[in-house]
Parts: structure tokens; sequence; C-alpha cells
């Protein structure tokens, strides 16, 4: 099983909750970035542990509070660590519609330009999508994007098999096991298997079995299998052997450290 969406370094005890995680049958995990704050947490974190891969990016719903210079501190960051077997993506990136107030306009702009640099690093990228799953689509195209994973996806089928056909894998998690989460369960249920990962988002969007306001981790990865597995009516082998064959081909380089460790 392999988590392809955790925020370990917003985790009390990232290192506790990735031996859990273990424990429980987890072999992979990608650690996210949302901003220059935390470039070299995630990069340290990473190299503390063996499964552990990385990526570089600034979230939309940063785009108000960033300070001068942020976009350039991506690049400077992607450039010196263009060879780090363990940086697997650019994210966590993308278009958030749903937060209100935020600047819409830099938000685009701050997203095209880091598509910009995914292509130039030749690196899959790591989307967030809220409300704004077209948009995504077209700066995707626009920049000739064909490898990723769009990260807690809500969207409609036809938006589904729009990144699909880009290449791109979707994420589920936690907000898929809440009864009332229909279209996320029709996604699940319908879409083909091969375009489906499993994440946590850790230490958000918990399960609906975790107490409300707890913090969520890695090892809520095979509650979220089987839940997946009972949508399906499959078994939850299929579901993780498929899942993390999917996750390494969406992020090649993660494939590679996994393979070697």
């Amino acid at each position: 099983m392999i988590d392809t969406h955790c925020h370990l370094d917003y985790l009390e005890d990232a290192t506790a909750a990735l031996e859990r995680a273990r424990g429980v049958g987890l072999k992979g995990f990608v650690l996210p970035a949302v901003g220059p704050e935390n470039f070299e947490r995630v990069r340290a974190l990473a190299h503390s542990h063996p499964d552990v891969g990385y990526a570089l990016g600034i979230h939309p719903c940063s785009v108000d509070r960033l300070g001068d210079g942020a976009l350039a501190m991506l690049e400077d960051a992607l450039t010196a660590h263009a060879d780090d077997p363990r940086l697997v993506a650019v994210g966590e990136i993308g278009l958030d519609h749903f937060v209100p107030h935020l600047n819409k306009s830099l938000m685009e702009e701050l997203f095209h330009q880091q598509l910009r640099l995914a292509r130039a690093f030749e690196l899959p990228v790591i989307l967030h999508v809220r409300r704004a799953q077209d948009l995504v689509l077209r700066g995707l195209r626009r920049f000739g994007i064909r490898r990723g994973i769009a990260h807690a996806f809500n969207g409609s089928f036809d938006q589904a098999r729009a990144f699909t056909s880009l290449g791109l894998r979707l994420g589920f998690g936690g907000a898929m096991t809440f009864s009332r989460a229909h279209q996320i369960h029709r996604l699940a249920s319908g879409l083909p298997l091969e375009d489906l990962v499993l994440e946590t988002d850790s230490p958000d969007i918990t399960p609906s079995w975790m107490p409300k306001g707890s913090a969520n981790q890695p090892s809520q990865i095979p509650g979220i299998a089987d839940y997946l597995a009972r949508l399906r009516s499959c078994k939850t082998d299929d579901i993780v052997r498929v899942t993390s064959s999917n996750a390494c081909a969406s992020l090649p380089k993660l494939a590679a450290l996994l393979a070697s460790h």
C-alpha cells in the first residue's frame, strides 16, 4: 500500500506515524510541500526515511500570504535538488475556487508558472483541485502535462475521464468513507480501478470512523482500501495491488525509490 498524499511534517510525531503505517502494511509515502516555508522540512523528513518521497510546490490557498520571490524560491529548490531521487513531483499545486476571497487571477498565474516548472524539470504534478476542474484541465493541456495525481478528486465523470485521458490518476481517501459522499462513491465505484490511487491527506480529511477533530494518519490507508473494495465489490488485495501499481506509474521516481528500498 502507498499513501500518495500525506503531510507528515504537520503530524506531531511523523516517525511514530510512519512506524504505525508500516506495521499495517504500507510500503511507500509521498510528502507534498505547501510553500517555501516547508520545502526544507519535507526534504529533510523524506531523507530520514527510506520509503518516503517528497514533492515541492506552492499550495493555491497560500496565494494571499506569499512573500516576494516565492516562485523563484521554488525554481531554485527544484534546480538544487533536480538529481535527488526522493524528489518525485511538483506539488501540491493547483486551483481552489471553494475558499472565498482568494485572489483567483494570481492563483491561476502561480499555477501556470508551476506547470511550466514541472514541464521544464520533467516531473509529474500533484494537484489540489476544488471547484476548478475545467480550469486545471485547461492548464494541464496548455503546458503539456501528462503525468501526476489529482488529489482528493471530486469532479464529474466527464472531468474524471478528461484527467485520466491526459495520463493522470485520481486520489481517493477519507472523504470517500462518508455515507453522504454520493458523488465520490459513484466515481470510486464506477471509474476503472487503473485510474485510482489511495491517499490520506494526513492530518486532514479523516475517514468516517475516526473521532471528529483527530489527526488523520497514513495508517488509515488499509481501512480506506477496504472501503473502496466494498464499494467496488472486489477484494481488498486487488485494490492494494492495482492502486500501488498506479501510484508507481504516476510517480516514476517513487517507483525507483521503492524498488531500491
